[in-house]
């Protein structure tokens, strides 16, 4: 079949992206020491060029693209945008922190942008394989993010252990692809579902194919019991890499999740279901105890991501097209949640001190009260505080479980966020209500930092009492 250059227009962002990283990688080997900053604002442009050409390309009907093992619709366009937004908020962070520490080369910031790319085809594919290249790309970059800090023995350790387990994870999801592949003749999404709906349950290769897949997306969320990995990187791997690694990855995650469970095996749901009641039951379960116990907040905000992920797999065990709707809005919202806490820590840390403990947030609000107040609307949307968005995300994804007569999962639900909002509130309490240490310094901050961080904290306010345009974005991909 000859090539068709028409194919190129949609996928001009991941280009676009992936021109960039290509360009840091060489403009670095041309600058001097002081010029590095350049490194980040080529990034940063090269990122909002994408998104601009998200929305150029972006509506209209859905397109099949390379033999359609690439399409373009709503959701693609969507979550596409999200990642690139959630991803400038995390660069814009990330940049006081590695200029303090002499890190401001290409490493971090190629590495980054590969990993976006990775993440924007996840959000495209159309087949089994083409999700699998784009999981391995995003995978591996991030596997060299968490040790792109050379001297630091916990980054290696984090890094080898990320490793290890991501690979266990995805080696699952291969299996579970071969198998299906085997069951259907076929890897492309569209196929696979209308071989399932003609076999149904009488295949025992599929439904082992099945079990495969939920596992390798069980490790990918960082879902009980596949969560090992979580804590441990987050608490070893330097700041910046973590706040690229535990916000924009969950909605890469989750468009994974949709397209291998809903697009392709929607046949099998009720096989898939029982397992994500399990999954999601555990996460909210272990998640929300065992941060309680936390005292260092990177591991404490590992451990919410955890409980988080049993709330986004609410809303897609309930198979309808409002579940789904909801565990994206909630994927979107978490990521931004996500990137703004993280966002926080790198302002409070400097060179030779990462602020890690929870006793490094005591008196912020007497240190710099915007911050203060940041974090506080931060804490206060993941608790599901009313009127911030994460408010609106938990209601959302209740709702949709409800409708499905699982009234007895949504108070589970509601139980274990009810025992959630202590960790949160403790969060708020060092802030507001302790005296900062003797010898607390200024914060390390910039204006763009400043202005970034002012979005990201009153976005979550914003969206939680005009939740409307992006809950109908996110029900537009699903009609």
């Amino acid at each position: 079949m000859p090539f068709d250059a028409a194919n190129l227009l949609p996928v001009l962002p991941e280009i676009a992206v992936l021109v960039t990283a290509c360009l840091v990688l060489v403009l670095d080997l041309f600058l001097k020491e002081r010029d590095k900053g350049l490194n980040h604002s080529l990034s940063l442009l090269g990122l909002v060029v994408a998104l601009l050409l998200t929305g150029a390309v972006g509506g209209g009907e859905p397109e099949r693209l390379f033999d359609g093992n690439l399409v373009r619709d709503a959701m693609s366009d969507l979550l596409k945008g999200a990642i690139l937004i959630v991803s400038m908020l995390a660069f814009v962070y990330a940049r006081p922190w590695l200029k303090d520490r002499g890190l401001l080369s290409s490493e971090f910031y190629a590495l980054g942008l590969l990993a976006i790319v990775g993440m924007l085809v996840m959000v495209s594919a159309n087949s089994f394989l083409t999700l699998y290249l784009g999981l391995e790309l995003q995978a591996l970059a991030l596997y060299a993010l968490v040790a792109f800090e050379r001297d630091s023995q916990r980054g290696a350790e984090a890094a080898m252990k990320y490793f290890v387990l991501g690979a266990l994870g995805s080696g699952m999801l291969l299996y579970g692809v071969s198998m299906i592949y085997g069951a259907t003749g076929t890897i492309e999404l569209g196929p696979v579902a209308q071989a399932i709906a003609e076999q149904g349950m009488s295949n025992t290769v599929l439904v082992f194919g099945v079990v495969f897949l939920v596992i390798g997306i069980g490790f990918k969320f960082g879902a009980v019991p596949f969560h090992m990995w979580v804590p441990d990187i987050y608490e070893g791997a330097p700041t910046p890499a973590v706040l690229i690694l535990g916000s924009a990855p969950k909605i890469a995650a989750f468009a994974l999740a949709v397209r291998m469970l809903v697009d392709a095996m929607q046949g099998l749901h009720s096989d898939w279901q029982d397992m994500l009641v399990i999954l999601s039951v555990l996460s909210l379960g272990l998640g929300n105890l065992v941060a309680i116990a936390q005292s260092n907040i990177k591991r404490m905000l590992a451990y919410s991501t955890i409980s988080h992920v049993g709330f986004i797999f609410l809303g897609l065990l309930a198979g309808s097209d409002q579940g789904n709707a909801a565990a994206m809005f909630y994927s979107i919202v978490y990521a931004v949640m996500s990137a703004g806490a993280f966002g926080i820590l790198i302002i409070l840390s400097r060179a030779g001190f990462d602020a890690e403990r929870l006793e490094d947030l005591k008196g912020l609000n007497d240190r710099d009260s915007w911050y203060a107040a940041m974090m506080a609307l931060i804490m206060f949307s993941m608790a599901g505080v009313p009127p911030t968005v994460g408010f609106m995300a938990k209601l959302l994804v209740l709702e949709a479980v409800v409708r499905i007569d699982m009234v007895w999962l949504a108070l589970v639900a509601v139980f274990f966020s009810i025992i959630g909002a202590f960790y949160y509130l403790r969060v708020v309490k060092f802030i507001y209500f302790d005296k900062p240490a003797e010898n607390a310094p200024a914060l390390v901050t910039t204006s763009g930092v400043r202005v970034a961080m002012s979005l990201n904290g009153l976005a979550l306010l914003a969206l939680g009492l005009f939740p409307a345009a992006l809950l109908t974005l996110c029900q537009s991909a699903f009609v």
